[in-house]
C-alpha cells in the first residue's frame, strides 16, 4: 500500500551546481524559519503599532511560504505521507486528555 501523496517529479539536472529543486528547497526552508521567528516576535512586541507591522510581515511571509510549498508539491519535489487512521485516533485521544487536564 502506497502511503505517499505526491505528483510526478519534474526532473532536474544533477551535479554540483544548484538546480531549481535545490533553490526551491532553500527558499522553503528559509521562509519556514523566518515565519517561526516572526511568530515569536509577535508574542514579544512592546506596542500595538509594532505588532501590526510585524503581523503584516508575518502574513506576507506565510503566504510566500505556502506558495513555495505548492510549487514544490506540484512539481513532485515535496512528498506527503498519509497518516494511518489509528495513529490519527491515538493522537486525538492523547491531545483530548491533555486538553481536559488543562481545563
Amino acid at each position: 500500500m502506497n502511503n505517499q501523496i505526491c505528483n510526478p517529479e519534474v526532473e532536474v539536472p544533477s551535479g554540483i551546481a544548484f538546480n531549481d529543486k535545490d533553490y526551491m528547497n532553500t527558499l522553503l526552508s528559509t521562509l519556514k524559519e523566518l515565519e517561526k521567528n516572526l511568530a515569536i516576535t509577535l508574542t514579544e512586541c512592546s506596542c500595538e503599532e509594532l505588532y501590526q507591522q510585524y503581523f503584516n510581515l508575518f502574513s506576507s511571509v506565510a503566504k510566500l511560504q505556502r506558495e513555495a510549498y505548492e510549487i514544490m508539491f506540484r512539481k513532485g519535489w515535496y512528498i506527503l505521507e498519509k497518516a494511518e487512521q489509528n495513529k490519527i485516533d491515538q493522537k486525538l485521544q492523547m491531545l483530548s486528555k491533555e486538553f481536559n487536564r488543562l481545563s
